[in-house]
């Protein structure tokens, strides 16, 4: 079959991510529901696909799916086993419908590239493929027409729209996906509606190349959607500011930090900005030098101190050490937001 079939996996990232994005008479903001699904190759061959699926609302993951294995499909968490039995086993009917689907995607896509095993209110909805790591079809935003990545891909539209494809999962995205995703949002609004706000401060970390790097933190907060700027003397700082992604804390709530690299004496003049629906209103966070030293005793303080941080310090790096893991990011999408 080629030398392709050295690959040690192929992933097809093909699912409906189920976006939809709702307004509650709370002011909560706008929730989501998502299916991302990927299939997967051995080098053997393609007899052995296999098809993993994972479900969220907002940024709290419902449901795991996997096929070829005994327990096909668990909820994830404990209001999700109380969306009834007609939900669970229009889940599994479903999940397991469309892992055929996306077995044949997967066979399709394979041949037409020539390659061998390698009130509430709907907002929108999307549906996207990818194939061996790189775009290959998706809906576009009207749920009517599709956008391909290369010609080859335009064989595969061809097919999908003589199938009608595109008016099928508009009717699956405006229909049974914001029934469900509004029954979750009811069972598990505890989790799903509420508002952690940040807890955030600012730290400061001299350069040995000059200047000093300050960093703003925000910590414990939910939804994991939230905006950290930089100004300096009210001037936007974004070009020059290093972020990065939001991470999962790993007790269910995120964090996050941005910094700039400021000259020696002019901290003063840089503020930071957080902005999250859990805030009622955004906050302006600036550097603070720590208070002097107290003239007594100030030798015993910095032994002291400096035997109480060395610990912290060990402490933090075997914690990290023993929380490191690999993970997998999942390439798929189908999803709708309200």
């Amino acid at each position: 079959m080629g030398a392709a079939v050295q690959r040690p996996a192929l992933l097809l990232l093909s699912i409906l991510l189920p976006l939809t994005k709702t307004k509650t008479h709370s002011g909560a903001g706008s929730h989501s529901m998502r299916y991302f699904v990927t299939t997967t190759a051995s080098p053997t061959g393609l007899q052995g696909l296999k098809v993993f699926a994972v479900s969220y609302v907002d940024d709290t993951q419902i449901l795991r799916f996997e096929s070829d294995v005994a327990t096909k499909l668990e909820p994830r968490v404990p209001w999700a086993k109380e969306m009834g039995r007609d939900y669970w086993e229009g889940e599994r009917i479903s999940l397991e419908s469309y892992s055929q689907l996306a077995r044949e995607n997967v066979r399709f896509a394979l041949r037409i590239y020539n390659q061998s095993n390698d009130d509430r209110l709907f907002l929108r909805g999307h549906y996207r493929h990818a194939f061996d790591g790189r775009d290959y079809i998706s809906l576009n935003e009207d749920m009517r027409t599709w956008t391909v990545a290369d010609k080859t891909a335009q064989i595969a539209q061809r097919r999908w729209e003589e199938k009608k494809i595109a008016e099928e999962t508009r009717l699956i995205l405006e229909g049974r996906c914001v029934a469900w995703l509004l029954r979750h949002l009811e069972i598990g609004k505890e989790i799903l509606q509420r508002s952690d706000p940040p807890e955030a401060h600012v730290t400061y970390q001299p350069r040995p190349e000059g200047g000093v790097t300050l960093r703003c933190w925000a910590l414990g907060f939910y939804p994991a959607e939230i905006t950290l700027t930089w100004e300096r003397n009210g001037e936007d700082q974004t070009q020059d500011m290093e972020v990065i992604e939001t991470r999962p804390a790993g007790d269910g709530t995120f964090q996050k930090w941005a910094a700039v690299v400021v000259p020696y004496g002019q901290e003063q003049r840089y503020t930071c900005h957080v902005q999250h629906e859990g805030l009622p209103e955004p906050l302006t966070l600036r550097w603070e030098p720590p208070p002097p030293w107290p003239t007594i005793g100030v030798t015993v303080g910095v032994v002291l101190l400096g035997v109480v941080v060395t610990g912290a310090v060990a402490a933090i790096v075997i914690m990290r050490k023993k929380s490191s893991a690999s993970h997998t990011v999942s390439q798929a999408g189908l999803g709708i937001t309200m």
